[in-house]
């Protein structure tokens, strides 16, 4: 029994089915989580485990995928292709490949009913040097088509998606502070050195802390719902429903907790209409007003001052009360240093304000050995209030995890004195982890000096212990506070914009992407233009090639094979078009012009059908894809129209028609439809035309615009005559 917590038994959470009915929010007389409130859900787990350190992490998720037989989902910051993803021997000798992105490849290839969902965030151009460059080009593209990639930016701006998250056949899920990257692999020993602690260029990193947590049951299946809403939201892409398969729980994971109550706490950032969601900052405060002896709090950023607040409030008021917080000892970047450590300062100032300091101690974890230390990196975010609720998850103790990022925290709540006993060794085991020592030393310890502070300062084993953090001093404070706005915010930079309509579905990601795809038409363009390629679509070079098979029985074949040709390679069809007709005149340019526009569209259509939807699905995404579908249903209608503006260079829009599997029929009248006026109008210009493109002038300039308003008016006909006869056949 731990020293820390009364046995007197805890009420069950009474009538959580008619809360949720009914909206009611209060929480009972002794439990602390409250659906409506400060969690999302609370449902039971016939198992739990709190897997500490990314070794016993990524060997359990190993395991579990092995076990997969139908859907796997997961969901993260940061996916690499390149990390190892092995347990604690760092072996791979199941058969299967150690990296990452080969060992899904092969997991999915073994088993052809399974399919694997990567949902990750579409990170700022900050992290860029942080992650993996081409995460699509690394796990969609080289992957099999099982592997499915989404990149998430349904965020409002300056928000990022936290949550790490893995669900496996709806039947075991994953969650907690560890992503599946790199940098990330160490076991609990944090050995000095470790040749297995290298990054995949071979350069090692110091010694690395986490924490995961692994559930079946009625809460895994509610971390199912979770991510499949989250995929749908950010690939328009409606998943299966949600049916447990198989038992997944990886081997050798002996459970922490057995039928336990656990509550999901969420932080979602306003955006698209949907209202902001703060639990995981109600579930801080409620379960630090809650505390009665001790509060242990593992996390890498530390910097909310109204959780800060909150502590102090109830230090003041419960003088036995200690906490202790275990984070890193610095920070790397200059934005966090500039960010994270001043709010730090400041979350610490708060509480020395109060009167309450001396009960407080933020600590580091440090190594030593062969006269030599490094601090282990703390990524952890764990919160232990007594021997009452252990919680593991995604959220820092900062402002983004309070309401800018998505995240998700685990909170188990002890309802007996069994599990009061299972979470305080948990919370041994954590600090044994740090100290050198064993779980039984920890408890040694706190029985002896009754204090958890004294316990955490003193016990010290083989070369590992807990050390002070000095941040020194802060930086001036109109710098930081204008730094800490952007940096660390508790709300989106710009809520009123990403909530604005259309502009709602508008990201900066999205933009760039919009950005980079105009920069390579106006690219393409270019290269018919200032290109050597400039001197082969020169009108004058495209009539001297038609004009050497103008004459002689192959001349249509040979026209149309010039069309095929030029189709292929993204030739300017408009300028064939013309030439032709001012090489043949307006009869035979026509009908030579609308046969090598047709076959060149044909040719290209059948490559993109050859290639196959899933092609237009790798290039487009599942966001694209529902457009694709949506171009599909209107057939004729969508070509003519493509046709009649053309947003997109000829060659693309037939690839991208046959790889969407419009009907071949639908496709040729839609093309006809829509090229019609423009082949009728050039056609009839014949000459005209020819010496619009070669020799400009002020009347050839007029006559260009005359055509234009031409072809628009005409062009305007043909499409109220296709949609009348569209309605009629609904």
């Amino acid at each position: 029994m731990s020293y820390a917590f009364s046995r007197t038994s805890a009420e069950p959470v009474r009538g959580l089915e008619r809360a949720r009915a009914t909206g009611r929010t209060r929480r009972s007389a002794e439990g602390i989580l409250c659906p409506g409130r400060n969690v999302w859900r609370v449902e039971r787990a016939n198992r739990a485990a709190v897997l500490i350190d990314g070794a016993a992490f990524f060997g359990a998720v190993r395991s579990a995928l092995r076990k997969a037989q139908r859907d796997v989902f997961i969901v993260g910051w940061d996916i690499n292709s390149r990390f190892r993803l092995v347990g604690p021997d760092c072996d791979a000798d199941d058969g299967l490949p150690a990296r990452f992105a080969e060992f899904l490849s092969a997991l999915v290839r073994a088993r052809p009913g399974l399919t694997v969902h990567l949902l990750l965030w579409d990170y700022s151009v900050l992290y860029a040097l942080e992650r993996e460059l081409f995460p699509t080009l690394a796990l969609h593209w080289t992957t099999p088509r099982q592997v499915r990639l989404c990149l998430d930016d349904e965020l409002p701006l300056g928000c990022a998606h936290h949550q790490k998250i893995i669900v496996v056949d709806d039947a075991v899920a994953f969650s907690g502070g560890l992503d599946l990257t790199v940098r990330r692999w160490d076991t609990s020993e944090h050995a000095l050195d470790n040749p297995n602690r290298v990054d995949p260029s071979g350069q090692p990193y110091r010694p690395f802390h986490d924490v995961q947590a692994l559930v079946d049951g009625p809460a895994a299946r509610a971390l199912a719902e979770l991510v499949r809403a989250r995929w749908a939201q950010a690939s328009l892409d409606v998943s299966s429903t949600i049916a447990p398969c198989g038992d997944p729980w990886p081997d050798g994971v002996e459970p922490d907790l057995r039928d336990v109550d656990v509550g999901i706490a969420r932080t979602l950032p306003v955006y698209g209409g949907h209202p902001e969601v703060r639990e995981v900052e109600s579930l801080f405060c409620d379960s630090i007003a809650a505390a009665r002896r001790t509060i242990y709090i593992e996390n890498q950023f530390v910097t909310a001052a109204k959780i800060a607040e909150h502590l102090a409030r109830t230090l003041r008021e419960r003088p036995e009360l200690e906490a202790v917080i275990v984070a890193p000892r610095r920070y790397q970047s200059w934005i966090e240093w500039r960010t994270m450590r001043h709010g730090r300062i400041r979350f610490l100032r708060i509480l020395h304000e109060a009167g309450v300091g001396n009960r407080v101690r933020l600590l580091y974890p440090e190594v030593r050995g062969h006269g030599r230390a490094s601090d282990t990196m703390v990524h952890s975010k764990v919160c232990i209030v007594d021997d009452r609720l252990l919680r593991v998850g995604s959220a820092n103790l900062n402002n983004r995890s309070m309401g800018a990022d998505t995240e998700c925290d685990l909170a188990f709540e002890a309802r007996n004195a069994q599990q009061r006993d299972e979470i305080a060794h948990v919370r041994n085991r954590l600090l044994a982890d740090h100290c050198g020592a064993s779980a039984e030393d920890i408890a040694r310890s706190l029985q002896e000096t009754g204090s958890l502070v004294r316990t955490a300062e003193t016990v010290s084993r083989n070369g590992h212990g807990l050390r002070p953090i000095d941040d020194g001093p802060p930086d001036p404070a109109d710098m930081s506070a204008t730094i800490r706005e952007l940096a660390d915010p508790d709300r989106p930079l710009a809520p009123e914009f990403v909530n604005d309509g259309a502009a709602a579905h508008m990201k900066m990601s999205t933009l760039l992407k919009l950005a980079l795809a105009a920069i390579g038409l106006v690219a393409l363009a270019l290269a018919w233009q200032y290109t050597p390629l400039a001197s082969l679509a020169a009108p004058e070079a495209v009539r001297a090639g038609l004009l050497r098979v103008a004459d002689g029985y192959w001349t249509p074949f040979a026209v149309i094979s010039i069309y095929i040709a030029a189709g292929l390679v993204a030739f300017p069809v408009t300028v064939l078009i013309a030439v032709t007709a001012a090489t043949f005149g307006p009869l035979f340019g026509l009908a030579y012009a609308t046969a090598g526009a047709l076959a060149s569209a044909l040719i290209v259509y059948l490559v993109g059908a050859w290639a196959g939807k899933d092609a237009v699905h790798d290039l487009l995404g599942p966001r694209l894809d529902r457009i694709r579908r949506r171009i599909v249903n209107r057939g004729v209608i969508a070509i003519a129209l493509i046709r009649l503006v053309p947003v997109a260079p000829f060659t693309f829009v037939n690839l991208v028609a046959g790889a969407s599997e419009i009907r071949l029929h639908e496709f040729l009248i839609g093309t006809i439809l829509g090229m019609a006026p423009g082949l009728v109008v050039m056609s009839a210009l014949g000459h005209q035309a020819y010496q619009i493109l070669t020799r400009p002038t002020a009347g050839n300039v007029a006559l260009l615009g005359a055509c234009i308003v031409g072809w628009i008016a005409l062009s305007l006909g043909v499409q109220i005559v296709v949609s009348k006869l569209r309605r009629a056949e609904r």
